[in-house]
């Protein structure tokens, strides 16, 4: 890493990282030739890059893989959390190599380049996550140009420039534009996702898309649910139109505060309602305001799939998959709000569940996809809920 002022491209660099105070990291430039601005975070899952680069909550970040090898399995049309990748670039160590997986389809260099996504090989990413975790997260410009020539202090004055996340609301840009209904279950292999016909018998979900990835529908149907997914913006009115028998709260990017602006006064309607509500993630934090806690940037955030999480009811330590930059904030939930599940890494809120409703949320994705599948039960408490309802 060296200061912008004073580091010409080394030979055969054709990328470059420049951050907001001036350092600039070098590699090599793979996938679609341009920039993008956005915070730079790092993740520590050593599967699912695919799955990662579509996740709707890394909107407006650069993502730096801590595990070496990414792009060893290629890309496919399955491993996809929502249409289009959200996170704008990826840095990882070594040189994408050709695909060794009977599922791919082309190389993750060619599926970066299709889907107009910059990433930069040949870094030490290890020490850049070093850098993030003493410094925090930075604002960031990454570039790859094939002739590998850089205004750099440009690049660095356009991170500067960059106004950060906190204070962003993102979900009204990465969420669905109308409602639709959804079918089908998780993915087997052999027979790819499961489609079902609509069966009206079955609790009604109706899900509010905050920025979704898909395996969430997915484990809700498999749980035994049908599901509507109305945009961000839905007003209670809308919601209630469809006559749920549940509500569901999404991840997604961004401040949650600024998207509460908007969603908090109808989340606190719906809870009104007495029906059964269950968040993640965002859907966590925007639960989490609803009743009148707070909402913080953290330092570093938490992004992967290895993440302890201890379940304060019995103890049970559950491996999880993680994506958030803020957090819901303990010391502030009311006392109608308790914690349920709390980070082991860092000790921060990993769940919280109303002791006068039927609403609970949790911080991490029990999902995964990618991510261990310790946490699948929740899907399951959520829609037994929704049965002994019906």
């Amino acid at each position: 890493m060296a200061d912008a002022k004073h580091s010409p491209a080394p030979k055969g660099a054709t990328g470059v990282l420049a951050l907001a105070d001036g350092t600039l990291v070098w590699g090599r430039g793979f996938g679609a030739e341009g920039e993008a601005i956005g915070e730079v975070c790092f993740n520590t899952a050593m599967t699912g890059y695919q799955e990662v680069m579509t996740d709707p909550s890394y909107a407006a970040q650069i993502i730096n893989f801590t595990f070496p090898h990414i792009g060893n399995v290629g890309a496919n049309y399955e491993d996809l959390e929502a249409d289009n990748p959200h996170a704008l670039g990826c840095i990882v160590r070594d040189d994408v190599t050709a695909p060794s997986n009977f599922r791919a389809v082309q190389t993750f260099d060619q599926w970066m380049k299709v889907n107009g996504r910059i990433g930069l090989a040949g870094v030490d990413t290890r020490a850049l996550t070093r850098r993030i975790r003493l410094q925090g997260a930075p604002n960031g410009v990454i570039a790859y140009r094939e002739d590998g020539k850089f205004d750099t202090e440009a690049l660095v004055q356009k991170a500067r420039d960059w106004p950060g996340l906190e204070g962003m609301d993102l979900a009204k840009e990465v969420s669905c534009r109308q409602m639709f209904r959804w079918s089908g279950g998780r993915w087997k292999i052999g027979s790819g996702y499961g489609e079902r016909e609509e069966d009206e018998s079955l609790p009604h979900v109706v899900a509010i898309d905050y920025g979704s990835k898909r395996n969430i529908f997915r484990n809700l149907a498999d749980a035994g649910a049908r599901i509507t997914v109305l945009p961000a913006t839905a007003t209670y009115e809308e919601v209630m139109a469809h006559e749920p028998d549940g509500l569901f709260l999404s991840n997604g990017p961004g401040d949650p505060a600024a998207t509460g602006k908007y969603a908090v006064p109808v989340i606190q309607k719906l809870l009104e309602t007495g029906k059964p509500l269950f968040g993640i993630c965002l859907g966590h934090q925007l639960l989490g305001l609803a009743v009148g806690a707070r909402t913080s940037k953290m330092h570093q955030g938490h992004r992967g799939a290895n993440h302890p999480v201890k379940r304060l009811s019995d103890g049970r330590v559950e491996i999880t998959s993680m994506n958030h930059g803020f957090a819901v904030e303990a010391e502030t939930l009311p006392k109608n709000a308790r914690a349920t599940h709390i980070s082991l890494f860092d000790g921060s809120l990993a769940g919280l569940e109303l002791t006068d409703k039927p609403a609970f949320s949790v911080q991490y994705h029990p999902e995964a996809s990618p991510g261990p599948q310790d946490s699948t039960y929740l899907f399951e408490k959520f829609v037994g809920a929704l049965r002994s309802e019906t």
